[in-house]
């Protein structure tokens, strides 16, 4: 029943999705939850940290222990995804548990994959391999505010020339690299235009479908 509400709505929608799912990756201390709890929308993920977001009706947080699988998402991460899009919610934020070379599995699973670094130093950020960085659709350099701003404005240029060098994911679109602050709030806007941005484009080349139709198979 859900899956048929689902592709009437698509169909209603001229064949374009309706809901928007976004999963975001990071390794621990990126603020991930924090990050999220600033943009609102729904959470598949840690709800404990997710106070003020999950009193908010128009928002819904599920929980979803990993119990031992690899790719930072559950096996019923797929499911809960399309029961969120069945029940109405447009916006679909899918948060994994961590980030490593296996822990990106989610990225098959959205629309926009966004990495979040924070402002750290190469040795802290070893963990994140090359092969996550080139599914990135958006790297968001958190924590930008405060002592951290001018590391947070070194890591964003260092993550805007290496992307240059990477292959890209998208024939459409160009990864970003933008720095944002749950703190201050500082970003959060250009955060989202990044994410609209995208989606416009994606679903204007027809290549966001094509993502649906090979996540299907």
């Amino acid at each position: 029943r859900v899956l048929a509400h689902q592709r009437e709505q698509e169909t209603q929608n001229g064949g374009k999705p309706v809901a928007f799912r976004v999963g975001l990756s990071g390794p621990p201390g990126a603020g991930k939850s924090s990050f999220i709890e600033v943009v609102g929308g729904s959470l598949l993920g840690d709800k404990t940290r997710m106070t003020e977001l999950s009193r908010d009706m128009n928002a819904f947080i599920r929980p979803s222990p990993t119990s031992g699988t690899l790719g930072g998402v559950t096996r019923t991460t797929n499911e809960a995804i399309v029961l969120c899009e069945g029940a109405g919610y447009d916006i679909i934020l899918v948060e994994t548990v961590g980030v490593g070379q296996s822990e990106f599995a989610v990225a098959d699973m959205v629309d926009m994959f966004v990495l979040l670094i924070p402002p750290a130093g190469g040795d802290e950020l070893q963990g994140i391999k090359r092969g996550i960085i080139e599914r990135a659709d958006l790297v968001v350099v958190t924590k930008s505010d405060g002592d951290l701003l001018v590391p947070a404005r070194r890591i964003q240029s260092e993550y805007t020339s290496a992307l240059k060098l990477l292959r890209r994911n998208s024939k459409s679109w160009n990864p970003k690299v933008v720095r944002a602050s749950s703190h201050s709030s500082e970003g959060i806007q250009e955060v989202w235009a990044k994410m609209e941005s995208f989606r416009n484009t994606v679903l204007t080349s027809g290549e966001l479908q094509g993502r649906r139709r090979a996540q299907q198979k």
